[in-house]
């Protein structure tokens, strides 16, 4: 699919800066050379189907996010990495257990649900109530007062498919703040639409977010095919009664991880090229799109300038965050642990949109660096990659550091189908596409090499950005 010509070496001129300023013409053939073994090197593809198969679910806390921690350090060291090591993350221990759904009247029916990571568990004799239907907060709170109380409230609104995630975005938040919301009304459970673009009848986890001004109450997720069915006995006008019972439960916080393995530059007092991933995921699947393709992804891309020549100036550093989905455990406390070095952090990278392909190379640095990302995505136009914006987030694990002011390349990943697996037991090492994950390996390992490469300082973003959805 992608064509693996060399891109044409010539010197374009942007705001009257030429790239032969910020690369030399042989760091840009290294560059193209590195591009074109990337699209014949199956690494990731192979670490991606080790990590889900050897290890499978990561759920901070778990067996598995303990096992993942040691095949990370183990792989790391295997690739040639150095300075491999742990930062230890205190992370929380929530375990799922068994959740059920049934409708009682009018028409009795059985569904599949998901707890919500993070919820609470209902007595073991469940919840029995009449559902309350609204599509989104908005709509909850313009209820009447008393309209939820003692009741189940059904969030019904749909995640819309779109290529950037930015449906997801808009979509979130019933899940994330609907149980407190809810609970603050009155109600005494939740219900949602999974936050999600699947047309099966798995259903989609993923974090909720506690209010501490509110009751804590259990929360489930239905698949859109059954969310469907529930708002057709809704839409019957007759009250629908539903049960639920969830056994989910808090264990004490305990340790985990980031594991950091480092290509080193060849200037010693050179700074530091961050690539990261997370490498918890949730339990239902093997994580193998979320995240286990961007630990891939980044591992491959550091490897691989590993083998090039030139070297880097600067040191790659791959991190693998712990508990990413559960709230960021191990990018706060890398932060944190960083202090003192962070000046030494002059541009990050993150992996955590599924295996690719990559569609468009953005950014978030000072404008007058502008010239070296169009000069990086020349490089990888021919593998499908077109310009983008200078508006990157970076993804959530790279949320600590952009607000500092961190400059970020953001290569953006083709979304359309990733939310149709995104937290579900579907989210396995079949839905990687080896010529997809090597393409996506390609981009990051030529925006890494080339933002090592860079002459000048990538300085520092003045503007405050908001933290991604």
């Amino acid at each position: 699919m992608f064509t693996r010509l060399l891109a044409p070496l010539v010197l374009v001129t942007v705001s009257g800066i030429a790239y032969g300023q910020s690369f030399t013409p042989k760091d840009m053939a290294a560059a193209a050379e590195l591009r074109d073994r990337a699209m014949n090197d199956n690494t990731a593809y192979e670490l991606v189907t080790s990590l889900t198969t050897e290890v499978g679910p990561r759920a901070a806390g778990s067996p598995g996010d303990r096992a993942a921690v040691e095949w990370a350090e183990r792989n790391l060291r295997r690739l040639g990495f150095s300075s491999v090591r742990r930062m230890d993350v205190i992370v929380p221990h929530w375990v799922r257990g068994t959740a059920s759904f049934e409708v009682r009247s009018p028409y009795p029916q059985s569904m599949p649900v998901l707890a919500l990571g993070g919820s609470i568990g209902t007595a073991d004799t469940g919840l029995t109530a009449d559902i309350v239907m609204v599509d989104n907060l908005a709509a909850l709170k313009a209820l009447p007062p008393g309209a939820v109380k003692d009741r189940i409230v059904f969030f019904a609104g749909r995640t819309e498919r779109t290529r950037d995630g930015s449906g997801y975005g808009k979509a979130v938040q019933v899940r994330a703040q609907g149980p407190s919301a809810a609970a603050a009304l009155g109600a005494i459970g939740v219900v949602i639409r999974s936050i999600g673009t699947s047309n099966n009848r798995f259903p989609h986890t993923g974090a909720l977010s506690y209010n501490i001004s509110a009751p804590r109450i259990p929360a489930v997720a239905l698949s859109n095919p059954d969310a469907d069915a529930l708002e057709r006995q809704v839409a019957s006008g007759k009250p629908v009664t539903v049960s639920m019972t969830v056994s989910a439960r808090d264990l004490p916080q305990t340790l985990s991880a980031n594991v950091i393995g480092e290509i080193p530059g060849t200037d010693p007092n050179a700074e530091i090229v961050l690539v990261g991933a997370h490498l918890d995921s949730w339990d239902p699947g093997t994580g193998a799109l979320d995240d286990g393709a961007g630990v891939a992804i980044v591992m491959t891309a550091a490897k691989l300038i590993r083998e090039t020549n030139p070297k880097p100036r600067r040191t790659i550093r791959v991190v693998l965050f712990a508990n990413e989905e559960f709230g960021l455990s191990g990018s706060l406390t890398y932060a944190n642990k960083i202090d003192e070095e962070f000046s030494r952090h002059a541009v990050a990278l993150e992996s955590d949109f599924g295996a690719g392909p990559v569609l468009q190379l953005a950014s978030r640095v000072p404008a007058n660096l502008l010239p070296a990302i169009q000069a990086v995505q020349e490089v990888v136009a021919p593998l499908g990659v077109e310009p983008g914006g200078n508006e990157a987030n970076g993804g959530a694990d790279l949320a600590p550091l952009r607000r500092l002011g961190m400059p970020l390349i953001g290569p953006q990943l083709d979304g359309t189908n990733y939310f149709d697996v995104h937290h579900t037991a579907n989210d396995t090492l079949d839905q990687v596409d080896p010529e997809h994950i090597r393409q996506a390996a390609a981009v990051y390992a030529v925006s890494a090499y080339l933002a090592a490469q860079l002459p000048v300082s990538w300085g520092r973003n003045t503007t405050p950005t908001p933290a991604p959805n």
